[in-house]
C-alpha cells in the first residue's frame, strides 16, 4: 500500500479533516518513529507490532570481486516482530476475503 493510498482511506474516513491536515499528522507520525529508532527506542503498536534496532557489529568483510579485505563500521537494522491480533488476521482470513481497516 502506497502512502498516496493510506492517505485517501483516512481522508475518506475522517472526512470532518482536510486532506493537508491529515498528510501533517501522518508525516509527524513517521517522523516520531524514525527520530524514537534514531535514538534506540523500540517501537510497540499494539495489536500491529513492535521495531526494535539491531546492531551489526564492526568486522572485516572481504570484497568477492578482488579478494580485498575492507573494514565494515557499525551499523544498525531493524527488526520487526508482528503482533499477536496482526498475526491471526493474517493467518486466519484467505487473502481475498481480507479488508483493509484503517
Amino acid at each position: 500500500m502506497l502512502k498516496s493510498q493510506i492517505l485517501e482511506e483516512l481522508h475518506k474516513k475522517h472526512s470532518n479533516l482536510s486532506a493537508e491536515d491529515i498528510d501533517v499528522l501522518f508525516n509527524i507520525f513517521i517522523k516520531k518513529l524514525s527520530h524514537s529508532l534514531k535514538n534506540g527506542k523500540n517501537i510497540e503498536l499494539r495489536g500491529f507490532g513492535t521495531i526494535t534496532r539491531k546492531i551489526n557489529k564492526a568486522k572485516e568483510v572481504r570484497n568477492p570481486k578482488t579478494n580485498e579485505k575492507i573494514f565494515k563500521d557499525q551499523s544498525y537494522k531493524l527488526h520487526f516482530k508482528i503482533g499477536k491480533i496482526l498475526h491471526k488476521k493474517i493467518n486466519s482470513v484467505a487473502e481475498s476475503n481480507i479488508k483493509d481497516e484503517v
